[in-house]
């Protein structure tokens, strides 16, 4: 049984007026196929948010208000166990460009731990390794960030560009050729601290928030736990 016939199996009248949109990849010439997101059932996807695509989201994390994953053209994403995006994130990724992870290509990987905070935009093809911060209205395109890096407000990290593990970007920087990046120095004790802060706050809300709002549902009432 396809996954549109389990979906539709699984419809049930529910009142979701407040759920989140979760949707299949609309059919094009680049995207021939439908493919449903992927949802742990320990995550949270918040109401105005939207997931749509093939979408890979771990358990325990947490998706805020007004988020919008799109993989739609770009694909596919792939959150990792206890990651959150804040109010305002984006995630989406250009056609056909891919970062390799484990023997598999996506536009989007983002590992564990991962907090992306408001208003952060994500575009593949990039990698985000796990524990690390990204910081208010910062943008992440075609880069590969390691592990333990905290990038901080307004930054930009682009043009294929490499930062090694547990490296500080400062706000406002621009990191767009190696050199720079190859220049940033390790992230301050303080910054370590902060993150860890976000990280222990953020991991609490998905199960409390289930809780609050009750069964998963889509805006169209179809269960997406998977």
């Amino acid at each position: 049984m396809n996954e549109r016939k389990k979906a539709k199996r699984n419809y049930s009248n529910h009142n979701a007026s407040f759920a989140p949109f979760i949707s299949p990849n609309p059919i094009t010439s680049f995207n021939p196929i439908q493919r449903y997101p992927k949802i742990d059932k320990t995550a949270f996807i918040s109401p105005f948010s939207s997931v749509i695509g093939d979408v890979r989201i771990k358990d325990n994390v947490y998706i805020a208000p007004n988020v919008s994953i799109r993989a739609d053209e770009g694909t596919p994403f792939y959150i990792g166990s206890n990651t959150n995006l804040q109010d305002g994130v984006i995630l989406h990724g250009l056609l056909n460009k891919y970062v390799p992870v484990g023997g598999k290509r996506y536009s989007i990987f983002i590992g564990k731990k991962v907090s992306i905070a408001h208003g952060a935009l994500i575009h593949g093809p990039c990698y985000i390794g796990d524990n690390t911060f990204v910081g208010f209205k910062s943008i992440v395109y075609n880069a590969i960030i390691g592990e333990g890096t905290f990038i901080a407000y307004n930054a930009v990290v682009t043009n294929g560009v490499r930062i090694a593990a547990n490296r500080f970007v400062p706000p406002g920087a621009n990191i767009d050729t190696q050199e720079k990046a190859n220049a940033l120095r390790r992230v301050p004790e303080d910054g370590k601290e902060f993150a860890r802060e976000v990280q222990r706050v953020n991991q609490e809300f998905p199960a409390s928030y289930n809780l609050l709002f009750g069964a998963h549902r889509c805006s169209c009432g179809m269960p997406y736990n998977q």
